[in-house]
């Protein structure tokens, strides 16, 4: 590679020094006069919402609203196509496609904690005179905002981004491991769904599936009773994602959440958190609820950002550390928004944020070795104690748990009598 494709490449990489940040490129993006909060970046509306439709929102991951605005921007000619993750088949069980139908939309909706990558669609569809709508996680979609800052071809294509609040990505180990203490080998693994809601649980209450090559049904768990299930642990996190500070998709044209809330984590059904900085999509929204097709309620923005708040630990307070602990062993660490340090830090919240960290690095090699001898026990007995010892560091006061628990109650018991 030469130097000026070294420096392009630089440009439109979202870790690089030489990219804009979150916070330039957002003003290059969006009116001015929107307002800003540091926490979500620019907005024009915030709200929790869920289609109203019970089929269409049980086979959703939350509310449903990412995949309802795509289909609005598609059959009002927004667009031409949606530009979006989706089920494969063959050694990868996710890749990048483009939908140009509402059936193809509304079939592959879900999270899809599994690594994907954008690029060969790109090329396939530069060039072909459409306009595109596309969807991802916060780091894909300021790289493309960044390629189509220098690209003046994808820059008519791709004419909106539709974001989503992402923890940390997972590599394809994530899935195989929960598969596999299911009794589903890697090699086995026909399809997984991260997310298959159950009714008689409160929106968090989901649960991990995996259908077998050849199997009839899905075998599926609680993640949080299997090992490395819970968000909280980050195993096989990419490193590159320790330096993420975008949590609410700050270059995006609207964003969807989880509405991890008690007012509606009591609905199994699910609701988004949804902050726009699009008015078409203001008015697609608009449009939704006054047909009856949309539920939702404006949120300040204080709630919307309370429903990341461990996402904002990670991602802002967590960063601050890993910065520092990098740049005192000598490391190379990335231009960012949070300045590295310990000041105000509580020993018990470094303790935290190191150990998560480790948890991640240590999960690799510990599968990778259990893959290698076929023995799903190395993974186990490694990482459990690991796990046992994270949990002990991190887990809330018994008063913070009761008062989370008595707000879900009330607000379960509310909506049981307005139904």
């Amino acid at each position: 590679m030469d130097q000026k494709a070294r420096e392009l490449a630089s440009k439109v990489c979202p870790w690089a020094d030489e990219s804009e940040d979150e916070t330039e490129m957002a003003a290059r993006l969006f009116d001015s006069a929107l307002p800003r909060d540091e926490r979500i970046g620019a907005y024009r509306r915030t709200l929790a919402a869920r289609v109203v439709a019970s089929d269409r929102v049980a086979g959703s991951s939350s509310g449903g609203m990412t995949s309802w605005v795509a289909q609005r921007l598609l059959e009002e000619g927004h667009v031409d196509g949606i530009i979006h993750a989706g089920y494969a088949s063959g050694q990868n069980l996710f890749d990048y496609r483009v939908s140009t139908t509402v059936e193809e939309i509304l079939g592959n909706r879900k999270s899809m904690y599994y690594p994907v990558s954008f690029s060969e669609v790109l090329e396939l569809i530069r060039g072909d005179g459409r306009r595109y709508a596309f969807v991802g996680v916060p780091c894909f979609v300021k790289a493309v905002r960044s390629l189509t800052s220098v690209d003046a071809e994808l820059d008519k294509q791709i004419v909106f981004c539709l974001g989503l609040v992402c923890g940390h990505l997972k590599s394809a180990a994530y899935a195989e491991s929960m598969a596999w203490q299911l009794g589903v080998k890697p090699d086995a693994i026909e399809q997984v769904d991260f997310r298959i809601k159950n009714p008689e649980a409160g929106s968090r209450g989901y649960q991990f599936g995996v259908k077998a090559i050849d199997a009839d049904e899905f075998a599926s768990s609680s993640p949080f009773n299997l090992v490395g299930g819970s968000w909280g642990h980050s195993v096989f996190q990419p490193n590159a994602c320790n330096f993420c500070d975008d949590i609410y998709a700050e270059t995006a044209d609207v964003v969807f959440a989880d509405a991890w809330l008690p007012k509606y984590e009591s609905d199994w059904r699910g609701h988004n958190i949804v902050v726009t900085r699009s008015e078409i999509v203001d008015q697609l929204i608009e449009a939704g609820i006054a047909a009856g097709l949309v539920e939702a309620e404006d949120l300040e923005v204080d709630a919307v950002a309370k429903a990341q708040a461990g996402n904002f630990r990670h991602r802002r307070l967590g960063l601050r550390v890993r910065l520092m602990d990098d740049i005192k062993a000598g490391k190379w660490v990335p231009r960012k928004r949070v300045e590295p340090g310990y000041e105000g830090i509580s020993a018990e919240r470094l303790g935290v944020i190191r150990q998560r960290r480790h948890l991640s690095a240590e999960s690799f090699g510990l599968f990778e070795r259990a893959k290698k001898i076929d023995d799903l026990s190395v993974y186990i007995r490694g990482m459990a104690p690991l796990i046992a010892a994270y949990d002990r560091w991190s887990r809330p006061s018994y008063v913070k748990r009761a008062v989370g628990k008595l707000k879900r109650t009330f607000w379960s018991m509310k909506r049981r009598i307005v139904e």
